[in-house]
């Protein structure tokens, strides 16, 4: 079985329907807020290790976090934060996970010319002199997984960790059929 390292989960959700984000930023330590290179309110969190991204609408995108216990945990830290400053906010907000990254790694050495020529043309790009890497978009799951010549992989937009698993799981037996392991 490859091992599979998920490296971002992006989540969105709905805190309320306006945000004062000038007033905001001079209530939550931390918080920064600069029109002139983001639209929006950027606030880093150390524990758990996430970015959550706050925008006038009141929508809120959490970035960095390594699995959804941590999405969790960084949504409700901020909404006590919020709420102890008195900003009043969904106390527990519908999460919707936007996209998955992981990384996994075959063990072995892969001729992409090869697997370029095996794999569906259609759902393959492969130009080694813009990008090292093959580019192979999936349709179940529906994801993209980057493949390097060195073994290593990473699979992206996958929105369940079970689409991660799946993915690589179809992609080694694919390449194992093809004889494309070695």
């Amino acid at each position: 079985m490859v091992k599979i390292k998920i490296e971002n989960m992006v989540a969105t959700t709905l805190l309320c329907k306006k945000l004062d984000l000038p007033s905001l930023s001079k209530s939550i330590e931390g918080a920064q807020y600069d029109t002139d290179r983001f639209p929006g309110l950027v606030y880093k969190m150390l524990n758990p290790k996430a970015s959550i991204l706050l925008f006038r609408s009141g929508k809120v995108v959490c970035t960095g976090a390594k699995n959804l216990d941590e999405v969790h945990a960084a949504i409700d830290q901020l909404v006590k934060r919020m709420g102890a400053v008195g900003v009043p906010v969904t106390r527990k907000p519908d999460i919707t996970v936007q996209n998955i990254v992981a990384t996994a790694n075959l063990g072995c050495i892969l001729n992409l010319n090869a697997i370029a020529v095996t794999l569906s043309l259609e759902k393959v790009e492969y130009e080694p002199e813009q990008f090292p890497g093959l580019v192979y978009r999936m349709d179940t799951p529906k994801v993209v997984m980057l493949v390097f010549g060195s073994g290593k992989m990473v699979c992206t937009g996958a929105r369940k960790t079970e689409d991660i698993e799946l993915a690589v799981e179809r992609i080694t037996k694919e390449l194992s059929d093809a004889g494309l392991l070695r």
